[in-house]
C-alpha cells in the first residue's frame, strides 16, 4: 500500500497538475505514493494517509470527477477513523464560495471520523498564477506532520 494516496478532482486540469507536482515532491522526500484522479470510493484504501487536491467550479461546487467519490461517502457513511488527510483547494477569491469544494470535502471526511493533518491550503488563482508554487511550500511543512 502507498504511504500517501493522492486524490485529485479537477474541471480544467489545474488540480491534477498540482497533485502531480506534490506527488513528485513527496516521492523525492522518500514517500511512496498512489495517484488517483477522480476515483471511486472503493478504489481508495479506507485507512492511511490521503492528500486531496480539488479545484472548485461554479458556485463552490465539486468538480464532476469527484462527485461519485463524495456521493459514495454521503450514501455509504463509511467509518474513516483510520484515515488521516491533507487538503488543498484551488479557487478564485472573487467568488462567494472560494475553495468551496475542498471545504465541503474536508467537513465530510472529518464528519466520517477522518483526521486532517495540518492546515487546509486554499490557493487563489488570481494571487498565484502558478498554483504549484504555494502548494510546494505547503507540502514541505505538511509532510513533517505525517
Amino acid at each position: 500500500m502507498a504511504d500517501i494516496t493522492l486524490i485529485s478532482g479537477s474541471t480544467l486540469g489545474s488540480a491534477e497538475y498540482v497533485a502531480e507536482h506534490l506527488e513528485e515532491k513527496l516521492q523525492e522526500a522518500g514517500f511512496s505514493t498512489q495517484m488517483l484522479h477522480g476515483p471511486e470510493l472503493d478504489e481508495i484504501p479506507q485507512e492511511g494517509v490521503w492528500l486531496i487536491v480539488s479545484s472548485t467550479h461554479g458556485a463552490g461546487e465539486l468538480p464532476d470527477n469527484l462527485l461519485p467519490f463524495y456521493e459514495a461517502i454521503v450514501e455509504q457513511q463509511p467509518d474513516l477513523s483510520g484515515v488521516r488527510f491533507g487538503a488543498v483547494g484551488i479557487g478564485n477569491r472573487e467568488y462567494d464560495l472560494f475553495c468551496g469544494a475542498i471545504k465541503t470535502l474536508d467537513d465530510l471526511l472529518q464528519a466520517r471520523g477522518a483526521t486532517r493533518i495540518g492546515e487546509r491550503l486554499e490557493i487563489d488563482v488570481l494571487e498565484h498564477e502558478i498554483p504549484e508554487d504555494p502548494a510546494e511550500q505547503w507540502v514541505a511543512t505538511w509532510k513533517t506532520q505525517i
